[in-house]
């Protein structure tokens, strides 16, 4: 023994690395069937050709799953947390009319050996959702760091990088007094609000069976079908909304400036998520869920009828009115 010690004595492995990525290479594939990068997968950088745009115009975002991945991890569900991480940034993406091109995403963990099953697992999440709206997983970071990160963790963030032509961006400001709301369902709590539903089972325990828990913890909704069918109709609504922290009133609010809507939605048929909701302040669970509501498109009222049949569970739920502020009340069960 010479003394030295190496890299993987402290607890790195970069070999293990590169057998990781090698594992995960049949999924990124999945990832690549339309859109392909202009150089090959795992390079230092990803690059896009976007020769095919007039005039493009590049929009990015980054997000995260949350307090969510405790509970997706404690009952083994990786792979929607996988799909979580995909929806909370390519749904952002859409709101601007653009394509999800590239995905990037980060995962923080303790040791790679033994964590390559389950991170694995949430890569192929990760594609199965990138490959339906088809967006290219385009790279990542797997970060091992013991001593940092908890052996039972792993740490979860995600960027997706998009293109919209100029002319055929969504212009929020465009937005007018009597525009028609339409709401999209979502497919539970999606990635928001986790921290109260957590103290909530936490403080009621037997609250939700493994099958309403597991149902509660589906995963985000893509809402990739209702955008391309708005273009397939040859409608450009004047705003999309996705609907997370903040509920509808703060993520409406965000661009309605001096004008306000009242919006009566749909009672939320959603058995588990109705069992926590008795738990939570009544006024409170607006700004915290979506409330059923995962997505919102803000169309011309001669434009209604057509675009309700854009993407499934479309259902007028207000109209744009004078005056700030953002009333929400609920259907009658």
């Amino acid at each position: 023994m010479s003394g030295h010690l190496t890299y993987k004595q402290s607890g790195v492995d970069t070999i293990e690395a590169q057998s990781f990525v090698h594992n995960i290479a049949p999924h990124v594939k999945r990832t690549q069937k339309q859109r392909q990068l202009f150089n090959a997968f795992g390079l230092f950088a990803a690059a896009y050709d976007l020769s095919s745009y007039k005039e493009p115009v590049i929009v990015t975002g980054t997000d995260g799953v949350g307090t969510k991945t405790e509970l997706l991890f404690e009952q083994d569900m990786l792979e929607t947390a996988g799909k979580d991480l995909v929806a909370m940034n390519v749904n952002d993406i859409l709101t601007t009319g653009g394509d999800p091109l590239l995905f990037l995403d980060y995962l923080g963990i303790s040791n790679l050996k033994a964590e390559t099953p389950r991170i694995t697992r949430l890569v192929a999440g990760m594609c199965d959702y990138l490959e339906s709206c088809n967006c290219i997983l385009a790279g990542g970071e797997t970060a091992e760091m013991p001593g940092v990160v908890p052996a039972d963790l792993v740490e979860l963030a995600g960027f997706c990088i998009g293109c919209v032509e100029k002319s055929s961006m969504i212009d929020p400001s465009q937005v007018a007094v009597g525009d028609v709301l339409i709401g999209y369902g979502s497919d539970g709590f999606h990635a928001n609000g986790w921290s109260l539903v957590r103290r909530i089972l936490a403080e009621n325990p037997g609250l939700l069976t493994t099958e309403e828990l597991h149902a509660a913890l589906a995963p985000t909704r893509l809402y990739h079908d209702v955008v391309r069918d708005m273009r397939s109709l040859g409608i450009t609504p004047k705003a999309y909304a996705h609907i997370t922290g903040g509920g509808l009133p703060e993520n409406l609010e965000r661009f309605l400036g001096d004008k306000g809507a009242d919006l009566e939605i749909p009672y939320w048929d959603n058995a588990p998520a109705q069992k926590v909701l008795q738990f939570v302040d009544a006024e409170d669970r607006f700004h915290t869920f979506n409330m059923g509501i995962g997505w919102v498109a803000i169309v011309r009222p001669e434009q209604v009828e057509q675009a309700l049949t854009a993407g499934p569970g479309g259902v007028v739920i207000g109209t744009i009115r004078a005056g700030k502020g953002i009333r929400v009340s609920v259907s009658s069960k």
